[in-house]
């Protein structure tokens, strides 16, 4: 893949297309997935392990997949929650390109696959649930994190799997330092050498959790 990474806006690599049987919002289905993108073969473990430990969706509103790859995270999250809208984020337009692709192949409507800056300002999200690109550097990593967690809507959550020997157990710290006060951080699952770490925004008076059920 020479200087590639996942997280290069315009890959050079070959994209040599793809595809592959995965089982996303529990159906087998057939994606397109390419190289130069994360995690071109599989769903990968830590998205695994996310989706086994984050709670049902919320019926409706915004939800976020930052750094969405082919965007198993984003066709999981349209499949369950059809009258949502999805907006899957990546700064790799050969991802968002796939993303586009699985998503018409089938059939799903409910999905932007968009860089970053083309998320309308005025949009907030009823959930983020992110397999964030931890290898982009840390600097990186907090400003993206930095941009994208306040626009949570009152009372609603992040969902992020990280690596424990890519820094999980830092990532909380320096979650629960920088969102304070109206936020609160917890690790609510460890998977396969991988931590499942939620942010909670609070409203205004705090309030407890709701309940999705």
């Amino acid at each position: 893949m020479g200087s590639d990474h996942y997280f290069t806006a315009a890959p050079a690599s070959a994209e040599n297309l793809r595809t592959i049987r995965v089982t996303l919002a529990d159906r087998e289905l057939e994606v397109t997935t390419a190289g130069g993108v994360f995690s071109p073969d599989r769903v990968d473990a830590g998205t695994a392990v996310l989706f086994a430990s984050m709670p049902p969706l919320p019926p409706s509103g915004n939800f976020l997949d930052l750094g969405s790859g082919w965007g198993p995270i984003s066709i999981t999250m349209a499949l369950a929650a059809p009258h949502a809208t999805i907006w899957a984020v990546d700064v790799n337009e050969r991802a968002l390109d796939l993303v586009r692709r699985n998503a018409e192949a089938l059939g799903i409507t409910n999905v932007n696959a968009v860089l970053p800056d083309d998320v309308p300002d005025d949009v907030v999200f009823r959930t983020i649930r992110s397999n964030p690109p931890i290898r982009v550097g840390k600097d990186v990593l907090h400003d993206m994190l930095e941009r994208w967690i306040p626009r949570l809507d009152e009372r609603s959550d992040a969902w992020l799997v990280v690596q424990r020997n890519l820094g999980a157990d830092s990532l909380q710290r320096w979650l629960g330092s920088t969102f304070h006060p109206g936020y609160s951080v917890f690790r609510t699952a460890t998977g396969k050498g991988y931590r499942v770490l939620k942010v909670r925004k609070h409203g205004n008076p705090p309030t407890e959790p709701i309940s999705l059920t």
